[in-house]
């Protein structure tokens, strides 16, 4: 194995979630276009093929911490990318739904398991003091993929089967990566943690909360990932070009999305959230009402990017923070919950778009976003019950991976330094 530094390691992951989320994910709705017309799809089709790859996602990501513990963080992620090869390989060869719809699966359980693989090699070999800065970065890779998939659309106008075999192509590069930069053997939680507390004293209602929150997001959400560019093709007249400027807009916003979940994790998370709903349900609107205009579109895009990658930033670390010694599960739950949800609203607003046209569609899932908004202040903010007078409580994504840790009275470590000396070296 070849030792990556902090940064490097950084920088890496987040190049194998670009290919994992923005590219094998994420751009699959930018060439619905051409795609839909080639293979004479109707809007219910592909708002069912959008659902399959959030299933195998959250199964994928369901037996995850099980095969990463079996096969550590090397083999998984390599097992990440071989399903990414495989499904965007199917895809750039699809002659019809059923060739299609497996092609997205096999993209879904790739990303699945990458995030999975990744941690688990960031708890091996990158100190706990950096695994927030870490994280954030290589959670900007989804924005990063998106922005990579725009020049395929621009200068591959229609050849949507060229691109997504160079996607393949680079993630088999990743696969090959994978095998030499990261450890074969992961260890998870460090000596000095005390266990997890019991199941009985978990903050179910606050989990219950975040949940319903988060499936409600991902369900507006998935009009626009799905959908988006197909709404300004078909009901603006655009050209197929032109959604690569809106994928663009949206990969470019998502990039702030993680300071805006920082500044709210340490101001007011439920104001947060109501703010960024709305914004993400004004983008649905904005997108129905001027389809024919590239400045609003774009617009639109920029909006929606910040909201989506805030709101799942802000999703992450409050599933962090209410899970303390559960590394495998607080960092997932918010995002299994986001994932059903855009699996679930995927063929809802197909069958909507069928049934009633693209503009009261989007008009249907921006009214269901307001109302969401408007019941955040049972989003749960006040994420723990500390003594104020003891001093104010740290805050941000650090913080949060910070409190995942617990000395043997059930306490955060206070030292973020203080499992090292204990921490045994990665082996390959």
């Amino acid at each position: 194995m070849m030792r990556l530094s902090s940064t490097g390691f950084a920088l890496f992951g987040a190049a194998l979630i670009a290919i994992s989320f923005g590219l094998a994910r994420f751009a699959f709705g930018l060439f619905v276009p051409p795609i839909r017309e080639e293979l004479g799809l109707t809007s219910s089709v592909i708002g069912i093929i959008g659902a399959l790859p959030l299933i195998s996602f959250l199964l994928a990501t369901a037996v995850a911490p099980l095969i990463t513990d079996y096969l550590g963080a090397r083999y998984t992620a390599m097992l990440s990318g071989s399903f990414g090869v495989v499904g965007l390989a199917l895809i750039s060869q699809a002659t019809g739904p059923l060739m299609l719809g497996s092609g997205v699966f096999a993209c879904g359980v790739c990303t699945g398991l990458m995030m999975p693989a990744l941690t688990a090699a960031m708890q091996a070999i990158v100190k706990r003091s950096l695994h927030g800065r870490v994280s954030a970065v290589m959670n900007a890779g989804t924005s990063i993929g998106v922005i990579v998939a725009v020049p395929t659309v621009l200068f591959l106008v229609g050849a949507w089967r060229l691109a997504y075999l160079s996607f393949a192509v680079l993630a088999g590069l990743g696969v090959i990566a994978a095998w030499l930069f990261l450890p074969s053997v992961s260890r998870i939680v460090p000596s000095n943690a005390a266990d997890p507390p019991p199941l009985s004293e978990l903050p179910w209602s606050r989990l219950i909360r975040l949940t319903l929150f988060a499936f409600l997001m991902g369900f507006v959400s998935a009009a626009y990932w799905i959908f988006a560019p197909d709404l300004v093709v078909s009901l603006g007249g655009l050209p197929a070009s032109a959604t690569a400027w809106l994928w663009l807009a949206v990969g470019v916003a998502g990039l702030g999305g993680a300071v805006v979940a920082d500044l709210a994790d340490r101001n007011n998370p439920p104001i947060t959230q109501a703010l960024m709903l709305m914004m993400l349900s004004a983008s649905l609107a904005l997108l129905a009402a001027s389809p024919d205009q590239p400045l609003l579109t774009a617009f639109s895009a920029l909006v929606f990017g910040l909201a989506y990658m805030s709101l799942t930033g802000l999703y992450l670390m409050t599933g962090i923070r209410l899970l303390p010694g559960r590394l495998s599960m607080g960092p997932v739950l918010p995002f299994m919950a986001v994932s059903l949800g855009q699996a679930t609203g995927s063929p809802v607003v197909g069958g909507l778009v069928d049934g009633f046209g693209y503009a009261d569609a989007f008009a249907m899932f921006a009214a269901l976003g307001i109302m969401v908004a408007v019941l955040s202040p049972f989003y749960p903010g006040a994420i723990v019950q500390a003594d104020e007078e003891e001093g104010e409580e740290e805050s941000g994504l650090q913080a949060a991976y910070d409190h995942q840790l617990q000395n043997e009275e059930g306490e955060p470590l206070e030292d973020p330094l203080e499992e090292e000396a204990e921490k045994p070296a990665a082996t390959s």
